[in-house]
Parts: C-alpha cells; sequence; structure tokens
C-alpha cells in the first residue's frame, strides 16, 4: 500500500468534509442508492441473541453492551470483505478509508439483557498434560433487540469509492461482536439528518442530542493512526490506545426500565 499522506501535505480535513457534505445535499445517487443525505443508512435484522463485551469485562464476568459499536462495524465490513474475495490490497484500503468515518447506530426501541451462569474449560495458570483444562462458571450476559438496526456511516468522511466499497460490503455482514450473534441485511438509504434516537458520542465543544431515555457507554473505534497492519489479530504489531483505537463516551438512546436477578430491559421512553 502506498504511504498514508502527512498533514503537511494533506488539505484542511474540515473543509474537505464540508464541501463533501455539501456535495451529497444533492439528490444524485450515491453508489446506486438515491439522495440526498451524507448519511448512508445500513438496515439490518438482529436475528439471534447479540452479546459484545464491554472494554472493561474479564474472562469470568462478561458484561455485554446493548449495541455495537463502531470499531466492531467496521471490522465486521472488513471481514465481509475477505470472505466475498476481496484482494488483500482492497481489504486493508477499505480499514484504512474507514478511519475517518463516523458511524452511529440506532437501536430497536426495545431491548432485554439476560444474566446467566455457565459452565465453561479454563486454561489453568499452569497446564500439564494431566490436567490440559480445568472445570469453571463464568458470568455471561445476551441481548435480545426486538426490532431493526439502523448503521450510520457519514460519507462525508469518505470519496464515492468508499461509498461502493461499504454498499458492496455490507449486505454480506453476517454477524457482528461475538460469534453467533447473527444479522441479515435488509437494504439501505441516506438521511441529511440523524434524530435523537441514534448514539450520539460526547465530545468536547460539539453538540448531541438526549432523548426521552438513555444511559452512557464507552465505545471503541478507529484511532487516527489506525493501520490494517496495527489492527489485525494476525499481526505482530500492537494497537496503541488512542493512536490507533479510540474509546469515546456515548449516549446509547435506551434506558433502564427495570431489572431483576435474571434480566435487564431497556426501553427508548421510561
Amino acid at each position: 500500500m502506498p504511504p498514508r499522506k502527512t498533514q503537511a501535505n494533506s488539505p484542511d480535513r474540515a473543509v474537505v468534509r464540508a464541501a463533501r457534505a455539501n456535495s451529497l445535499a444533492d439528490p444524485a445517487p450515491i453508489a446506486g442508492v438515491p439522495g440526498p443525505g451524507r448519511w448512508l443508512l445500513a438496515e439490518l435484522a438482529p436475528v439471534s441473541l447479540f452479546s459484545l463485551k464491554t472494554s472493561q469485562a474479564t474472562s469470568g464476568v462478561g458484561r455485554t453492551l446493548v449495541v455495537p459499536t463502531p470499531y466492531a462495524i467496521k471490522m465486521a465490513c472488513v471481514d465481509a470483505a475477505f470472505r466475498v474475495g476481496w484482494p488483500d490490497s482492497d481489504c486493508a484500503e477499505l480499514l484504512d478509508t474507514l478511519v475517518g468515518v463516523e458511524v452511529r447506530i440506532r437501536p430497536p426501541g426495545a431491548a432485554v439483557v439476560t444474566h446467566t451462569i455457565v459452565k465453561i474449560r479454563q486454561e489453568p495458570k499452569k497446564p500439564s498434560p494431566e490436567q490440559p483444562y480445568l472445570s469453571s462458571v463464568a458470568y455471561r450476559e445476551v441481548v435480545y433487540h426486538a426490532g431493526r438496526w439502523l448503521w450510520a456511516f457519514d460519507l462525508a468522511g469518505g470519496d464515492d469509492l468508499l461509498a461502493g466499497r461499504l454498499v458492496t460490503a455490507l449486505p454480506h455482514v453476517r454477524s457482528i461482536g461475538k460469534r453467533g450473534s447473527f444479522v441479515q441485511f435488509l437494504g439501505f438509504q441516506r438521511a441529511d439528518d440523524l434524530g435523537e434516537g441514534f448514539t450520539a458520542p460526547i465530545v468536547t465543544g460539539d453538540d448531541f442530542r438526549i432523548g426521552a431515555a438513555w444511559h452512557v457507554q464507552q465505545l471503541d473505534d478507529f484511532g487516527p493512526e489506525a493501520t490494517f497492519a496495527r489492527l489485525s489479530t494476525f499481526s505482530a504489531e500492537r494497537a496503541r490506545r488512542d493512536r490507533d483505537r479510540t474509546f469515546t463516551t456515548t449516549i446509547i438512546p435506551l434506558g433502564l426500565v427495570r431489572s431483576g436477578p435474571g434480566f435487564s430491559e431497556y426501553r427508548d421512553r421510561p
């Protein structure tokens, strides 16, 4: 891959993004998706229980997020590109161009988290041929969503080539988060603006909207210096916090309405 341009010889990103946003106000289709609108919305239905550990979770206590993170969604797109047979260089370029793209999520209006204790086989601190694994128990959570997700990609953060790659890759996304969290792609649309039903990152100096019910979580995303080599699990390079992988305090538009020993119920209104 060619080296990434440095800030010294690149145009002002804010100016480029604003000009791109203005061009996307035109109703002309982008990658076959009619406009107007800077946001590309992918509609997906969760067809099994969803689970994605929070960044603070341990192997024994696996608390889950209620929604997927921008990092997980971008990785799902790259994974789909690999599985449909794109060349490695195109998959790496897709990851590289997704770095500057903002992603937000609109969950269904209701979600129920099930709290479970499961038996697991765990590798001991000092494994031996006679005892390679130990029996243990672990806390796990899974989420049932009653409805469909919208994943919103800000096309102002990329060009027509990236839009075309997203439109090609997203229909092949089959799961998100923990293995077995399957989804079904349903279609595309575009939008000028996102309402209160979408996740909203809390960024100093930027406005954000708060709906009738909400809670706050740390969601991860690609950092400004992320590269394919650093984010690949098969690479010897390590991702660096705040440079290759960032964590942003984000408003999730679902509030806790009731809970018990075995469940927590979230809804978009009290």
